[in-house]
């Protein structure tokens, strides 16, 4: 038994450095090819045709993309990405509170949703990394390698942090789901494959002549965070919206290719999601509160684990319950008052 354990532990150590490798041999390679991003460009719209210029009752359209922002407010952006990440870790890992992982998913839903427009996005910059590791002559600014790279290498020691409360597209199904449903595993399986699927199709229309960025594209919620966007995005949106009410997640479970990228990263990662880690109960209350399918034979399959703590609140030793029961304790251990 004591063979088998340290036989797995050393796999399990060799994976995580194998892990940590590549990505650092990616970012090596990455750096110096996107070194040359922060040339600053201006487009001279004093020199454009105008609308009296072009003629045929033609209006220029409103542009949906926000205005760049100054150095400083990016790399304030990556600074309140890492600590959202670190503060998402603590409260899983450790202090075990979906109450407070809900608020910080309200809190990133606002500032990475709503504010920022979608902006600070780890999923779309797949592709910008993607072409700027195959074009030498493509540059993208040294904050989108910084918010592509930081959510993996949290996964890879502490696992979806990402997920559970900082992402805003996760943020935003979180919040709507009311009454989950339990997926067929056999039918979750399949469905979790498009995700990757999807992440292929990507990377081969970044890198295609013709450049095609289809994650930003077919992104069904940015059109929510700027309150705009053409009609069909919106629709297949609120489809997201409307299916998440009873099945959680279904974009991050199924479609989110970012997801595969951190399903693979998580694999590795020594810490994560434990239920009562000290004692197991088995109940089973864990396996029915989790509305993604994370938990097997009542233990948290941590690459599908999106770091949401309903197991913890659920739980007979973290959640209401347990509160309860030792409130129950000490107010027994009080000496009654003549």
């Amino acid at each position: 038994m004591t063979g088998s354990i340290e036989m797995a532990h050393a796999t399990s150590t060799r994976r995580a450095v194998a892990a940590i490798l590549a990505l650092f041999i990616l970012a090596t390679v990455a750096v110096p090819t996107i070194a040359a991003q922060s040339i600053p460009y201006q487009r001279p719209v004093d020199t454009a045709p105008q609308e009296k210029t072009i003629g045929g009752g033609y209006k220029t359209p409103a542009a949906q993309k926000p205005l760049p922002r100054n150095s400083w407010l990016q790399l304030l952006d990556v600074a309140v990405l890492a600590a959202a990440l670190a503060i998402s870790s603590w409260l899983v890992l450790k202090r075990r509170s979906r109450k407070a992982l809900v608020a910080l998913a309200a809190g990133s839903l606002a500032y990475f949703g709503f504010y920022r427009e979608g902006c600070v996005c780890p999923i779309g910059s797949i592709q910008n990394v993607a072409v700027a590791l195959t074009n030498p002559q493509y540059s993208i600014p040294m904050v989108v390698t910084a918010t592509f790279f930081l959510p993996l290498v949290v996964a890879v020691f502490f696992g979806r942090a990402f997920c559970g409360g900082v992402c805003a597209l996760g943020a935003l199904q979180e919040l709507v789901l009311l009454k989950p449903v339990r997926v067929p595993r056999r039918l979750d399986r399949a469905l979790g494959l498009l995700k990757y699927v999807y992440l292929g199709l990507a990377i081969f229309f970044a890198l295609k002549p013709a450049r095609d960025f289809l994650i930003c594209r077919f992104d069904p919620f940015v059109g929510f965070f700027r309150r705009t966007g053409a009609p069909h995005m919106l629709m297949i949106g609120g489809a997201f919206l409307l299916a998440g009410l009873f099945v959680g997640r279904p974009y991050c479970r199924y479609l989110c290719p970012y997801g595969a990228l951190l399903n693979w990263c998580t694999r590795v990662a020594r810490r994560g999601v434990t239920i009562t880690p000290d004692k197991e109960l088995d109940c089973g209350l864990c396996t029915d509160a989790c509305p993604y399918g994370a938990i097997e034979k009542m233990r948290a399959v941590r690459r599908n684990c999106l770091y949401c703590a309903r197991c913890y609140a659920a739980c007979p030793r973290d959640g209401k319950l347990a509160r309860a029961k030792a409130q129950l304790v000490t107010l027994s251990a009080e000496p009654a008052r003549s």
